[in-house]
């Protein structure tokens, strides 16, 4: 599988995530700002409301910004072969059930899931319970992670 051609995938994706995050901030500050929306009385609040909503969104935004610079890094360094698991890993593992899952450990926006390969791959931050436990693991051992009070137990059938 190729890794740099899934980092590509993965900052389209962020790419567009940045550019909803930009345009609803745009849109909340636009109604913030419009004189239409100016209070006529104390209980008048849609104005305040939208200037809320688009701070929220330009957070939003410099964060996707964030996650984009983290992936095009990692993307350079992509090609690298490791035995472990490490950041930029595509890991293969095996539940208990014998379904496959296809995890990438990225350097942010855990939880993105993109279809590569015709496979479902889903990013994993190293600081995450699933990430934690899989960073300097190598294909054939067995990992078992806590998450809400459940384990979950899998195989690691490859590490890329």
């Amino acid at each position: 599988m190729n890794k740099k051609l899934l980092c590509k995938q993965l900052v389209i994706l962020l790419e567009e995530a940045y550019q909803g995050a930009v345009n609803a901030a745009s849109r909340a500050y636009d109604t913030a700002t419009n004189d239409e929306n100016i209070a006529e009385n104390k209980y008048d609040t849609l104005a305040l409301e939208a200037s809320y909503l688009a701070q929220g969104q330009s957070l939003r935004a410099e964060q996707c910004a964030a996650d984009i610079s983290a992936f095009k890094k990692l993307s350079r360094s992509a090609g690298a072969v490791n035995s472990c698991a490490c950041l930029g890993s595509l890991v293969v593992l095996l539940d208990m059930q014998d379904n496959e899952k296809y995890i990438f450990l990225g350097p942010a926006a855990g939880g993105l899931k993109v279809t590569f390969a015709e496979k479902e791959i889903v990013v994993v931050t190293p600081g995450s319970p699933l990430g934690t436990a899989l960073i300097n693991r190598e294909a054939g051992e067995e990992v078992s992670v806590l998450i809400a009070e459940k384990v979950s137990c899998y195989e690691i059938i490859s590490v890329y």
